[in-house]
């Protein structure tokens, strides 16, 4: 490899916390809080991955089983690392994990607007089944509703 640096993906742990937060400032309008996201890691049913690179958080992912189905949140990517495969990445692996514990069926939320989003969602299979209107804020948006079926 000439000068390629190598991402890893691996669970989250609460020390990642101050660079998964640095990553939702960096990407969503309105972002999880500290207290939010320590709250969510407490949960039994509640897994959080992260993209790391040179000890650097650059991208991260969560997955919360619900009923036995996947509910996919927080896919963000600091944008001068996007489009490198670091999302697909970390959707590969929580993917992974899920449907070896026998979750089969994933959705999740995204802007309407969010065309790489949705492109990279559909690769893996993701349908949209549903909208939410006025749902995301800063600006207004609708959210589409996408589900991952086996």
């Amino acid at each position: 490899m000439t000068g390629e640096k190598k991402t890893a993906v691996r669970r989250m742990k609460e020390a990642d916390l101050a660079g998964v937060l640095f990553v939702e400032r960096a990407c969503f309008s309105d972002p999880w809080s500290e207290k939010v996201y320590r709250e969510t890691l407490a949960l039994p049913y509640a897994f959080y991955y992260v993209a790391e690179e040179e000890g650097r958080i650059v991208g991260t992912a969560g997955l919360q089983v619900i009923a036995g189905e996947g509910e996919i949140s927080n896919v963000a990517v600091l944008p001068e690392m996007r489009r490198r495969g670091t999302a697909a990445a970390i959707l590969d692996r929580l993917l992974a994990e899920a449907e070896a514990s026998g979750v089969t069926d994933f959705t999740l939320e995204v802007r309407a607007g969010n065309r790489p989003a949705i492109a990279l969602y559909e690769g893996f299979g993701f349908r949209e089944e549903g909208r939410r209107p006025g749902f995301y804020e800063h600006p207004k948006e609708d959210a589409l509703i996408l589900w991952k079926r086996k």
